[in-house]
């Protein structure tokens, strides 16, 4: 049985934590409404360049773009995987390095290739058989336009130079404060969300030409959903930081009232001792 110096000492303790944890969690929900705004303030822009591209391909014949030609078979593939930086977020890194897992292992892609981005990625798959096209380290705390311009250029070089058949990306999805979904989706070649051979609704006049237009638009649409997935995945590890602080919390709430339980029963465990020895010598001097 713990003595009641040591019971004080963890309470201490787990108090000291609680407040850590309680602090975490008001820097998440923080850092959580500035994801929330930039992934909300992303949707307008999605959805018109959605629009644009599916109004410029009923005019032109979007097989011969190289972004959008489908291979045979994807033998060579590129995974891109999105965990955060650092721990503290419940299941949020392990569920998306499991999904990747079950992905390689369910589509069997002779041949897999790596960009794990964020830390708990790297570290992971360091120790793992698969080869490593880049680490991405450090890209989730500092998420900039230019720095994922770059990245979607890379993977848009490789894919058309041949040298992977299509590029996949894994992540935690946004779904509430409380849920996130991992999902796997390509990101090359270019999933069409239009219908080929659709006739136009309205005849609008292009300058310069429709194909020029639709070269330009679609690695603008390949570098926007790259960084739509970085943002989504940064409000899910937020949301995920938010609610496992929550739930840190409260565990060490409980454990100190449990710890206080036990050191008030020791201490009156002691007290009546104490009292028992005192009455039973007054009761052997009377004698």
């Amino acid at each position: 049985m713990p003595s009641t110096i040591d019971l004080r000492r963890r309470i201490r303790s787990v108090k000291s934590t609680q407040q850590l944890t309680k602090a975490m969690k008001m820097v998440a929900a923080a850092k959580l409404r500035r994801s929330q705004e930039r992934m909300m303030s992303a949707r307008p822009y999605a959805a018109g360049l959605r629009k644009v591209l599916a109004s410029i391909s009923t005019r032109v014949d979007v097989s011969k773009h190289p972004l959008l030609a489908e291979r045979e078979q994807e033998n060579k593939v590129l995974l891109v995987v999105v965990t955060a930086d650092r721990g503290l977020c419940g299941a949020f890194n392990t569920n998306v390095m499991r999904g990747a897992l079950n992905a390689i292992a369910e589509k069997k892609w002779e041949e897999v290739h790596l960009l794990p981005i964020g830390n708990k990625a790297n570290a992971f798959f360091k120790r793992r058989p698969y080869p490593l096209r880049q680490q991405g380290t450090q890209l989730m705390q500092a998420l900039a336009a230019d720095t994922v311009r770059e990245l979607a250029k890379m993977l848009t070089e490789d894919f058309i130079s041949g040298d992977f058949d299509a590029v996949y990306v894994i992540y935690n999805e946004f779904k509430s404060i409380i849920a996130q979904r991992v999902v796997l989706e390509r990101l090359l070649p270019l999933q069409r969300e239009w219908t080929e051979g659709q006739a136009p609704e309205i005849e609008y006049l292009y300058e310069p030409g429709p194909e020029q237009i639709l070269g330009e638009l679609l690695p603008k649409h390949i570098e926007f959903q790259l960084y739509r997935i970085l943002l989504e995945s940064a409000a899910a590890e937020q949301g995920a930081r938010m609610t496992a602080m929550e739930a840190a919390t409260k565990n060490a709430g409980e454990l100190v009232d449990h710890l206080t339980l036990n050191y008030n029963r020791i201490r009156q465990a002691q007290i009546t001792k104490e009292i028992i020895e005192i009455v039973s010598g007054a009761a052997a001097a009377g004698k």
